[in-house]
């Protein structure tokens, strides 16, 4: 039977979840390998060094740079509070004062009679990395970080704004076809985590950020909703930094898009149940892909993978037009080459639609949706 691999999205209700947890620079892991970690745990930890600030000392107190040197008042190496005295000089039988004080609370690190600069290194800022998922340290990697591993739900959506975030997930609607409205959101949903059916409107969006809202998950939004609540257009880099203060997460894509049956029901399964949530997405080379992730302790095993193979009932999605974001089923998968409007001649599969329509679209315009 004639096959290829496609990426997709994984909705699973139980899988092996792994995450790497790196300090973007070396520091110190705090936890050992094999221990049990909360999502607020702290694994690992650095310093970033402070900004170096230059004060032009020489020039403040109005002498040349050779001439720097006898009025200091600190050494290389000490550490100086903001105002306090660095250098002075006195003129006309001391009658006359030149001070030069620091900007910055720091150490001094260079002392320049060439440039007469006084160079100052302001305190270090401290990185902390934590867990974010509940479950144990499965591998520590020394000075760098930890990989953390769970065993749970895993939802991934196709695009997604803020970065991570936890809290208990509550259902905002009660059918995948019912949108999110700005009269769903109340004050109560603070630090949870919505999960809604086919669209947010940008009032219910706003809202939900003043209220505190954790995240929400839902099939789509209409993107001018969501330019204007950035405010600035999307780009193509990576998201997941956004200050927003919650993190949203699109299943389907952008528009009104019924949330699919199953991760809508998944979704309900898992109300109540704490979620730790990414909205990071980079769609070039190096997918990262936004994500639900809900500890399950005493799940079963995972049923077996198809491996990311299409194979006639491969469950897809269609993510080119004209049938964009349509859940389907592949009914067939054609061996020869077909010639498509471009010119090009390509695979295609015959993907039967939830409406029970047979469509035929390139094997390239569709992504398996995983178990």
């Amino acid at each position: 039977m004639a096959s290829a691999y496609t990426p997709g999205l994984k909705v699973s209700p139980f899988t092996v979840i792994r995450r790497t947890r790196r300090l973007p620079l070396k520091g110190e892991v705090v936890v050992a390998e094999g221990e049990t970690v909360t999502p607020e745990r702290v694994v690992a930890r650095t310093n970033i060094p402070g900004v170096l600030r230059t004060v032009r000392a020489a020039e403040r107190l109005g002498v040349d740079p050779d001439e720097l040197p006898p009025t200091l008042q600190v050494e290389q190496g000490a550490a100086v509070t903001a105002g306090q005295l660095l250098a002075e000089s006195r003129s006309f039988f001391g009658m006359f004062k030149s001070e030069c004080r620091a900007p910055v609370d720091g150490v001094v690190e260079i002392i320049s009679g060439v440039t007469g600069h006084v160079s100052i290194r302001e305190k270090p800022n401290p990185i902390e990395v934590r867990a974010y998922l509940a479950g144990r340290i499965a591998e520590v990697m020394e000075g760098e970080g930890v990989v953390v591993e769970t065993h749970g739900a895993l939802i991934q959506g196709i695009f997604g704004v803020g970065g991570e975030r936890q809290g208990p997930i509550r259902m905002a609607v009660r059918d995948p076809d019912q949108p999110i409205t700005e009269e769903a959101i109340t004050p109560d949903m603070a630090g949870q985590v919505l999960a809604g059916g086919s669209n947010l409107s940008g009032a219910a969006l706003r809202k939900a950020a003043e209220v505190g809202v954790a995240g929400i998950v839902v099939g789509a939004i209409i993107d001018q909703d969501l330019v204007d609540f950035l405010g600035y257009d999307i780009g193509v880099a990576i998201t997941g930094h956004e200050a927003i203060g919650l993190t949203l997460i699109l299943t389907e894509g952008f528009g009104r898009i019924r949330m699919a049956e199953r991760t809508f029901r998944l979704l309900q399964s898992l109300e109540g149940a704490q979620a730790s949530l990414n909205g990071a997405t980079q769609i070039r080379a190096g997918v990262i892909r936004p994500e639900v992730i809900v500890p399950r302790a005493a799940a079963e095993a995972a049923p077996p993978s198809n491996g990311g193979s299409l194979d006639i009932g491969t469950p897809i999605r269609i993510i080119r037009e004209p049938y964009f974001g349509k859940l389907a089923t592949v009914a067939a998968l054609p061996p020869e080459l077909v010639e498509i409007p471009t010119g090009a001649a390509v695979r295609v599969l015959e993907a039967r639609l939830a409406s029970g329509e047979t469509v035929v679209v390139p094997r390239a315009n569709v992504e398996i949706i995983e178990e």
